[in-house]
């Protein structure tokens, strides 16, 4: 009993000793927070709000976290780092996978209303493309989604590319049926009738462009499949057959 007391208790000073280091670490990591939080809003008051501070692989380096954009910092804030973290071990963009993380975008939570949409076969597969109307990529894109069968096109029109992307995407969302209008200008060069509605509602087009700012969809096209998977630019038709094979099986 002597032996079992003796060892009980050793067993509770190591882990009265864990948690004590564990609290001492806590509170160092939250008072570097504290630091770089004040530190960068005394010193760059220009700075946009931080919403989130966290440790990183690397001792002493911390992540900031502003909204979807990614800078590094010390635990004083007194440097600032803005590119990407890489690790040499597993060849990884530590960066890229963490805005990636961030960005990633969930098919079901997606506001199909504000699609053009297509349907070819019996639809089945699900796909949603972002895309300009004056994009050379996305009307190659367009002709090889022609040959995709048992497919939904959702296509979130976002006029990035100046200002008569902005003509004719009102133009093809007011049309009567804006799902023809939008593939025959894409795959065959037939312009846009001129939208004559004074109440056509071209709000959904508003929305489209905060919600790939809010997603980073940076460039034209981007595709993403039902499983989350995300594809910046064209690819091909059998490249597009093999994620939609695979994003079902997800």
């Amino acid at each position: 009993m002597k032996s079992l007391s003796s060892t009980t208790g050793r067993r509770l000073q190591q882990g009265a000793v864990v948690l004590a280091l564990a609290g001492a670490a806590l509170s160092s990591a939250l008072a570097d927070e504290a630091a770089i939080r004040k530190n960068l809003a005394d010193r760059m008051p220009g700075l946009p709000k931080i919403d989130e501070v966290s440790k990183t692989p690397i001792p002493g380096l911390y992540e900031v976290r502003i909204g979807t954009d990614i800078l590094y910092t010390d635990e004083a804030a007194n440097h600032i780092i803005e590119g990407s973290l890489y690790d040499t071990r597993t060849h990884t963009d530590l960066t890229k996978a963490r805005v990636d993380k961030l960005t990633a975008i969930d098919f079901a939570q997606l506001p199909l209303k504000d699609a053009i949409v297509w349907k070819q076969g019996n639809g089945s597969r699900k796909l949603a493309v972002f895309a300009d109307p004056n994009c050379g990529y996305c009307k190659r894109l367009e002709k090889d989604l022609v040959n995709v069968k048992d497919v939904t096109i959702y296509t979130f029109v976002i006029p990035i590319l100046g200002a008569d992307s902005a003509v004719k995407a009102r133009d093809i969302w007011c049309a009567k049926d804006n799902g023809k209008v939008w593939r025959t200008w894409m795959t065959a060069g037939t312009v846009p009738p001129k939208s004559m509605d004074p109440k056509c509602d071209t709000s959904a087009l508003d929305r489209n462009l905060a919600m790939s700012r809010k997603y980073k969809v940076n460039g034209t096209p981007a595709l993403v499949f039902e499983n989350g998977t995300r594809v910046p630019g064209a690819i091909g038709g059998e490249q597009i057959e093999k994620q939609l094979t695979n994003a079902q099986k997800s």
